[in-house]
């Protein structure tokens, strides 16, 4: 896959996924108008019950393609069973079995009011309110999943769905009646779940550390050392050199045993050369294939300098032969980087070229 494409599919990932979390508040908050039977000279009752199921069907549509986009980019071994299965992935299963449970809730919701007439009106009631737990189950699926849960503009959205929501059933509540047993309820539980959403966040996504704490492969992650086998590592470099650059690589390659799912950790590690040798690590994980090779399921690599070896971090975008195509993100700017191996025969020595350009820090 070429850098232009995994871009494109990283943007469309990250942008359908905030637009659905957008859309499901509109629909519970329209969802909310259409029970109260809330109406205006502009807005008369049937436009609010249009445009509420209309919603609905774009959230679907947009659901969708946020599960085909992200499969397709091929980051985290994700397939497209588990955008329906609950609590099967090997990515984060719980946080991203939240997101099939809110996309099977919702196809439950349009299955259900297309089956309106032929269930009845009470049994349909029961199910379509049930169905308005996929807003809270998606809203946690993209603090836990997503790669922007801890930026401003993700906060700001996620607090600012939550006021629209606690607006809108506040708003149900106020509507008349006696303060019976449900409506205490609705009112505590307007209450007590976004607290309990707010004290859950502050106390994982938002923390440093929780990808590894969520569930990520470990060949997602970057590592705290990386040794080298290069001579001369006793030797720190303060910086590495400024982009473009081309260097010889020198280090080792390893595989792992297939776990219980046949899957194997392919490591290269090594440093390059010059007045400012850099560290590289490089981890893929996949099913060995008939022939030699693994079909990769998730990637990741860093490079940096001996004393700060995780400098950039990222993925592997594009493996072409003995190519190695990275996507690396940094404190100062992203990377671009090919590495063109070469592997010694009968031993586990690898050498090869490096090539590191500037990027534009778009990588998850």
């Amino acid at each position: 896959m070429t850098l232009a494409a995994t871009r494109a599919l990283w943007f469309a990932t990250r942008g359908t996924g905030v637009v659905s979390l957008v859309l499901l508040t509109a629909i519970v908050a329209l969802g909310v108008a259409t029970s109260t039977r809330a109406r205006s000279p502009r807005w008369p009752r049937f436009v609010v019950v249009g445009l509420h199921r209309n919603l609905t069907l774009a959230a679907l549509v947009f659901i969708a393609l946020h599960v085909v986009t992200t499969v397709a980019d091929g980051f985290a071994p994700i397939s497209l069973k588990d955008a329906v299965v609950p609590f099967v992935s090997p990515y984060r299963p719980l946080w991203l079995g939240l997101g099939a449970v809110a996309f099977d809730l919702l196809v439950a919701l349009t299955v259900t009011s297309l089956l309106r007439a032929r269930i009845g009106q009470r049994l349909w009631r029961a199910l379509h309110w049930s169905a308005y737990a996929a807003w809270p189950v998606a809203l946690v699926h993209s603090l836990g999943t997503g790669t922007d849960a801890r930026l401003g503009w993700m906060q700001l959205l996620g607090l600012g769905s939550t006021g629209v929501v606690v607006a809108a059933v506040w708003y149900r509540i106020s509507r008349g009646g006696a303060w019976d047993g449900r409506r205490v309820g609705l009112a505590g539980a307007a209450l007590v779940l976004p607290l309990a959403i707010g004290v859950w966040y502050v106390q994982g996504p938002a923390r440093h550390g929780w990808a590894a704490r969520a569930g990520t492969p470990a060949a997602l992650l970057p590592h705290t050392a990386i040794r080298t086998s290069a001579a001369g590592s006793g030797a720190i470099a303060a910086r590495l050199p400024s982009p473009p650059y081309a260097r010889t690589f020198a280090g080792t390659l390893s595989q792992s045993t297939p776990d219980g799912s046949g899957h194997v950790l392919v490591s290269i590690r090594g440093r390059t050369s010059g007045p400012h040798p850099g560290v590289l690590w490089i981890r893929l994980q996949g099913e060995p294939v008939l022939g030699g090779g693994v079909s990769m399921t998730a990637s990741g690599a860093t490079l940096g300098t001996i004393a700060n070896p995780q400098a950039y971090v990222g993925k592997i975008i594009g493996l072409e032969g003995t190519r190695i195509v990275l996507e690396l993100r940094g404190s100062t700017g992203a990377l671009d980087v090919a590495v063109d191996l070469r592997v010694q025969p009968g031993s586990n020595r690898v050498g090869g070229v490096i090539r590191v350009g500037t990027g534009s820090g778009e990588s998850e």
